[in-house]
């Protein structure tokens, strides 16, 4: 079964560059979406089916732990998993969003095959 995607991220170089790894990691994808900010992020969570969030955290507008807050509030911090891919990766701030209901933490740069092991594990999936 394909699942979708949330790419959140200020740069779209990067958001281009992990929807890409996300297919060199052979994952069941249907549907990728983009968002540049927390806020848009989650204007597309209102109007899309989306499986799994992959943000980064330092954005204008609305950061990806704002976002996660609201998410928290909206109660679809439960029902969509949440995976910060960033550069910011302290043991003590892994930890905080953790406590906040972010799943999983992928540090900059990844792998294929890590981003496809965290979200695999993240969803309970196997590869196509």
């Amino acid at each position: 079964m394909s699942f979708n995607v949330l790419i959140v991220d200020d740069s779209k170089t990067i958001r281009a560059i992990i929807a890409k790894t996300l297919k060199l990691a052979k994952l069941d994808i249907g549907e990728i979406y983009e968002a540049g900010d927390g806020k848009e992020g989650l204007e597309c969570l209102k109007t899309k089916h989306v499986d799994v969030v992959l943000s980064d955290l330092n954005m204008p507008v609305m950061t990806g732990l704002e976002m996660v807050a609201a998410m928290a509030r909206e109660g679809l911090i439960e029902k969509i998993p949440v995976v910060v891919v960033s550069t910011d990766g302290s043991t003590a701030r892994i930890e905080e969003l953790k406590q906040q209901g972010v799943r999983e933490y992928i540090r900059k740069p990844f792998t294929p095959e890590s981003i496809g092991a965290v979200i695999e594990g993240v969803l309970g999936v196997r590869k196509a």
